[in-house]
């Protein structure tokens, strides 16, 4: 754990160790859902979470979150013993460290660092949402859809997606009819090349 999380000291790394569980969870499970009492923090130690919103029967992708990082929207809930605002979803077989968010508030209080980590997630998931709202009132769909993928590229490092264009559409809150079309027209002028549940991007 230290080498993920460089800042924090020893003894904090050893409480962690002692004091909290570590899961494997497969991939496309659900592990957070909207309305559900939050009351452990998950805090990725290996793998990819997606985090969402829904309405009306469609979604909306938030931010992902990777390795050495949180959820701050799950935090802001378990720290007032309150209810999740999302949904959190793993996109591969992820290992989380579970934060009992009963003591959390103790801990914050014992070890600055750990207010460093989370501190560093508000500033991060702003800045990631800034860039959803950016997207969606700023650009059209076809750059959306395009600027996913790179984002999705840089999270995975790779330029070969593993994705279907149904789980696009959930990220973007459309239908998959208008992302395979979008696709299509992506492909025509050479951004990208289309495969059985794959996207290369160009």
């Amino acid at each position: 754990m230290k080498n993920i999380f460089p800042f924090f000291k020893s003894e904090l790394i050893i409480l962690l160790t002692r004091e909290c569980e570590i899961i494997t969870v497969p991939t496309q499970q659900e592990i957070l859902r909207k309305g559900q009492y939050v009351k452990v923090i998950p805090v990725v130690l290996k793998g990819l979470l997606r985090v969402y919103t829904t309405h009306e029967d469609k979604e909306l992708l938030l931010y992902h979150i990777k390795s050495s990082e949180s959820c701050v929207m799950s935090f802001a809930a378990g720290i007032k013993n309150g209810t999740s605002e999302i949904y959190a979803q793993t996109l591969e077989e992820t290992e989380i460290l579970l934060l009992p968010a009963q003591r959390l508030k103790k801990w914050l209080e014992q070890y600055p660092e750990l207010n460093v980590l989370f501190n560093l997630q508000y500033e991060m998931r702003y800045a990631d949402l800034l860039h959803t709202i950016e997207n969606m009132v700023f650009h059209k769909m076809d750059q959306r859809v395009l600027s996913l993928l790179h984002d999705k590229a840089t999270l995975t490092n790779t330029r070969t997606i593993k994705i279907s264009h149904q789980a696009l559409a959930d990220d973007l809150a459309t239908s998959r009819e208008v992302i395979s079309r979008i696709l299509k027209k992506l492909e025509n002028e050479n951004k990208l090349v289309l495969s059985h549940q794959s996207i290369k991007i160009l």
